[in-house]
């Protein structure tokens, strides 16, 4: 089983023939394995160990982070709360 952390993709990124993406604003994200897949900004998709796995609806991306916040706040949150 593996956990799979849905992103928005903001863009795709220039380096290495288009087969980044910036998700989530600045995390760049290897889209390698979606190149069947056109993926524009706006989309989601299910990152694992820094690879887009999967493209997938908005809904279910939505549902997961709400029940991800229930565990406590991100990590950027916390770093700027200690500040």
């Amino acid at each position: 089983m593996c956990l799979g952390i849905p992103g928005q993709v903001a863009e795709r990124a220039a380096e290495y023939a288009g087969q980044l993406a910036v998700v989530g604003g600045r995390r760049h994200v290897d889209v390698g394995m979606l190149a069947d897949e056109p993926l524009e900004p706006g989309d989601w998709v299910l990152i694992h160990l820094g690879f887009a796995v999967e493209k997938v609806d908005e809904e279910p991306p939505q549902r997961a982070r709400a029940r991800l916040e229930l565990v406590g706040p991100p990590r950027e949150l916390e770093r700027e709360e200690r500040s």
